[in-house]
């Protein structure tokens, strides 16, 4: 009777001061990677929306796609950063995670939610509600917001195979 054996490099980064030890080996994964450009991708979504929302508009305006665009991308942003965070600081949380369903649920919410509210802001931009420079900010971010939409389908595609329950 014959099985399958499989072997898995962990690479670490440990100081003598610190008990911290890091997965850095994580980064260079496909998994790591696209964490990590979502976490970049959205942060400078969070940036661009929230400075013009902050300048050029009524926050709690009726019927706002830039405020629904805006709590989209935080709260991604904010997940996204703690499932790196989880598999940088543990060294087995990467291998795991990946085998659960959680990883594949939230995948597939971020990318339909950041999917939505990316097509709601690039509607509203292309209608012409805003002047030339918040225009440009606003197709940016929503541009970049279905980049980013787009990452998490990957990311959800990559979790359905490892995903063991299926």
């Amino acid at each position: 009777m014959s099985h399958a054996v499989v072997i898995t490099r962990t690479t670490t980064t440990t100081t003598s001061t610190s008990h911290v030890v890091l997965n850095t080996g994580y980064l260079r994964t496909t998994p790591g990677l696209l964490k990590l450009a979502q976490l970049i991708i959205g942060a400078i979504n969070v940036g661009i929306v929230s400075w013009y929302l902050r300048r050029y508009h009524s926050v709690y305006a009726s019927g706002n796609p830039e405020l629904f665009f805006l709590l989209m991308a935080v709260a991604f942003l904010i997940g996204t950063f703690c499932l790196l965070v989880s598999c940088l600081v543990s060294l087995s949380t990467g291998g795991i995670i990946s085998k659960t369903i959680y990883e594949l649920v939230y995948h597939t919410i971020a990318f339909l939610l950041y999917l939505i509210a990316s097509i709601i802001l690039l509607v509203d931009v292309t209608n012409g509600r805003y002047h030339s420079s918040l225009k440009d900010s606003y197709m940016a971010a929503s541009i970049l917001g279905i980049i980013v939409s787009a990452l998490y389908l990957f990311s959800a595609l990559i979790a359905q195979r490892s995903y063991r329950g299926f």
